[in-house]
């Protein structure tokens, strides 16, 4: 653990100083927050071309903060690094403690793996915890949070990523749990925000207990899924059929990726606006990932 946590440490220090003086990507609005979140699909496919076609989406759509799951790291490149340098930005990156089943899968022990937070606005602390595995195989999740210095105060921001089998709906839970435990102990005037790949549906157990529709992990707990509250009624997939890589799976249609804000302060900060997908067409042929993103605009 103490190696562990000198190598988060060594990230998550470059991630809260670290900017270039790139051209960023469209300025943000006053008067908005814009949040994205999208699992970038690690090393996996034609992955050179994908990381061009990830940065012309990030700057099409022009997000305010962004947390990314399945980022690539290997003794070269950090992919979170180099994005804040391509966009003059500031990241904090958190390394999965275990990333060897993915490294078996492409056979390269070299490549990390892990979660990061990408944002236009300083990252003034960042921490990481690690979530349970239960008697499952030990996938190496955490959590990462971002405290982000904006101009509508400090931004308490969180992204993370599940355990993936369908069948592992109990211990997401026991993971959730223990990511509602550590968000309720930051405490900000700005609503939290919390982003991720769930490996999990709306109607799930684990989806249910954050938004208030069964007993919440934690006493007093409770955020809204940003989709369901700006567009209930339209189509929500992030896991598609339309993208091939996802259609060779021969997985149904889901939405597995999401948006969590807490409740709006006295004042309305955090109030949901609008959302959407991103990354829904391939670029010069090539699709940026499997998932599709999610983009939402929050009052600032």
């Amino acid at each position: 653990m103490a190696a562990m946590a000198r190598e988060y440490g060594e990230y998550l220090h470059r991630g809260a100083t670290r900017m270039s003086k790139s051209i960023s990507p469209a300025a943000p609005r006053a008067d908005r927050v814009r949040v994205m979140t999208w699992n970038l699909w690690w090393r996996y496919g034609r992955w050179r071309e994908r990381r061009e076609a990830i940065i012309a989406e990030v700057r099409r759509v022009g997000p305010d903060i962004c947390g990314l799951q399945e980022v690539w790291s290997d003794p070269g490149e950090n992919l979170a690094a180099s994005f804040a340098d391509e966009f003059g930005w500031y990241f904090a990156y958190a390394p999965s403690p275990a990333p060897e089943r993915w490294q078996r899968k492409i056979g390269d022990v070299n490549v990390g793996i892990g979660n990061a937070v990408l944002s236009r606005w300083p990252i003034v602390a960042s921490e990481i915890r690690r979530l349970p595995a239960g008697d499952e195989p030990d996938e190496g999740r955490v959590v990462l949070y971002a405290q982000i210095e904006s101009p509508f105060g400090r931004i308490p921001f969180f992204t993370t990523h599940l355990n993936t089998p369908w069948g592992q709906s109990a211990l997401r839970r026991e993971q959730v749990a223990k990511i509602a435990e550590f968000m309720q102990k930051k405490d900000s005037a700005f609503p939290p925000i919390l982003t991720g790949d769930f490996n999990a549906m709306p109607d799930s157990d684990e989806i249910r207990c954050i938004v208030g529709k069964m007993a919440p992990p934690v006493r007093g707990f409770v955020l809204l899924d940003a989709w369901s509250y700006a567009r209930p009624l339209e189509p929500d997939w992030t896991w598609d059929r339309r993208n091939p890589d996802v259609a060779a799976t021969l997985d149904p249609n889901a939405r597995i990726d999401y948006v969590f804000v807490g409740l709006p302060n006295d004042g309305g900060q955090g109030h949901i606006l609008d959302v959407d997908l991103i990354g829904t067409e391939p670029r010069h042929g090539v699709w940026a990932s499997d998932h599709f993103g999610i983009l939402a605009e929050l009052r600032g």
